[in-house]
């Protein structure tokens, strides 16, 4: 049976003539107009008081709560059919995204003394006084992965209403977590849950005192520059290995194939690009033999690692660019695949992994991302590399030389560095994931009182 998800403005559930119809029928969700989110901002103080009427403490306790509602309660089985059918993701893959949001929920309280740097949040005699720079954190929000909504959810034990619209084709997650924080005891009035058009999503990026915002590299470029809005474009994340160690590669080729597949290759954290000073034919023909078998399977199959496209049309888009941009470039996998790299299963669209060996990085296909296991590999002197990788929200470095790792840890275009064969996608729950959501809540003063 179809379901229906209301708007919720700020925790008052609202259904809108107005609505959109997800993927196969199987539900619709109401649209809301720039006005109305406009006239419900202008509320944000008492959502952002309601909220302070709890201690961090307190909060943190109804986090776990909630995450324990969110991976367990209100029928998980039919949350994860849904969520496959109108965005691709195996149920395999729904599941690993759903205890990623269990566990940031369930470890909040070392996320926030990562984020913090071990504050004690609840201690009003500090020397240093921390005040919020805004009364609500906007999020516009995608559709390729749930655990990226694992990024807002410190707001709320930090004491921050959210304001979302959702990705277009994801709809479920943010509103099950939203429900789930309810039922965990949070004030409903902390939540708005706006889906709506470019306008709408226009005026939350404006209103909202600070926002994050997910898409391509056009709405990176778009919003540069803009201290309020966190811009959470391409991952552009890199493997690279150490002239002291490429000797050794057949001993990472697991690190690196994990790096790029992990999460059907739809993450940002997900490695898009191999740097490595020798060996790199070898280096892509070893990940080539290990992804190219890799196959469309059925989306209730544990095995399944593939993820199909909710728009085939990107796929298609996806598929020809590649085609087009070869000249020069050795699609590596073409060798050990099974038929072309696009294909249908189960009437739905894939794209098959694919490695592709770059002369440099000015190759077209060099240092792109895609939304599927895709890299290239690229040969270069160790010295050349940090002139040429570009930022890179993960940099995983596979070498001993001290040397290296100082001018890695001082080269300011890496958000995060991994030093040793850590996959890409690991994370810490004391280390912020993707720039640091307290410091652009908060703000910090010097304090004193008599």
């Amino acid at each position: 049976m179809a379901q229906h998800i209301s708007a919720l403005r700020l925790g008052r559930p609202y259904e809108s003539l107005d609505r959109i119809e997800l993927k196969d029928g199987l539900g619709t969700v109401s649209q809301v107009n720039a006005g109305m989110i406009r006239k419900d901002l202008k509320q944000i103080g008492a959502a952002h008081a309601a909220l302070k009427k709890f201690t961090v403490a307190q909060r943190v306790d109804m986090c776990a709560l909630a995450g324990d509602i969110f991976l367990n309660a209100n029928d998980p089985k039919t949350y994860v059919e849904t969520l496959s059918a109108t965005s691709g993701l195996p149920h395999s893959l729904v599941r690993r995204n759903m205890h990623r949001i269990h566990a940031v929920l369930a470890n909040m309280d070392e996320v926030l003394r990562g984020l913090t740097r071990g504050l004690d949040l609840d201690d009003d005699t500090s020397p240093y006084s921390f005040f919020p720079v805004t009364h609500s954190l906007g999020l516009v929000m995608p559709s390729n992965s749930p655990a990226v909504n694992s990024l807002w959810l410190p707001a709320i034990a930090l004491g921050i209403p959210v304001v979302i619209k959702p990705g277009r084709d994801e709809p479920w997650t943010p509103y099950r977590l939203i429900q789930s924080f309810i039922a965990a005891g949070m004030p409903s009035a902390a939540f708005g849950f706006y889906p709506t058009d470019h306008e709408g999503a226009d005026a939350i990026l404006r209103l909202c005192g600070r926002s994050l915002v997910f898409g391509d590299q056009s709405i990176s470029d778009k919003y540069a520059g803009n201290p309020s809005i966190q811009v959470h474009g391409p991952g552009h994340s890199k493997v690279l290995i150490g002239a002291d160690l490429i000797g050794r590669w057949p001993e990472f080729i697991d690190v690196i194939v994990e790096s790029i597949a992990a999460n059907g290759g739809r993450s940002c954290l997900c490695a898009s690009t191999i740097v490595v000073p020798s060996h790199a034919d070898e280096i892509a023909d070893a990940l080539a033999r290990r992804l190219a078998p890799i196959a469309p399977l059925p989306a209730a199959d544990p095995a399944a690692s593939l993820s199909a496209f909710a728009n085939p049309q990107m796929a298609d888009a996806i598929d020809a660019t590649l085609e087009q941009s070869l000249t020069g470039a050795v699609d590596v996998t073409a060798a050990y695949r099974h038929g072309p790299r696009k294909g249908l299963f189960d009437g739905a669209t894939y794209l098959r992994p694919t490695i592709v060996r770059c002369p440099s990085f000015e190759h077209p296909l060099a240092n792109r991302e895609f939304l599927f296991p895709y890299a290239s590999v690229i040969e270069m002197p160790q010295e050349k590399m940090l002139e040429q990788i570009g930022p890179s929200l993960v940099v995983t470095a596979i070498t001993s030389d001290e040397g290296w790792i100082r001018e890695l840890m001082e080269f300011t275009p890496i958000d995060r560095l991994n030093i040793g064969p850590i996959p890409t996608l690991t994370i810490s729950w004391d280390q912020p994931h993707e720039g640091n959501l307290f410091e652009f809540l908060y703000k910090r003063r010097a304090f004193q009182r008599v």
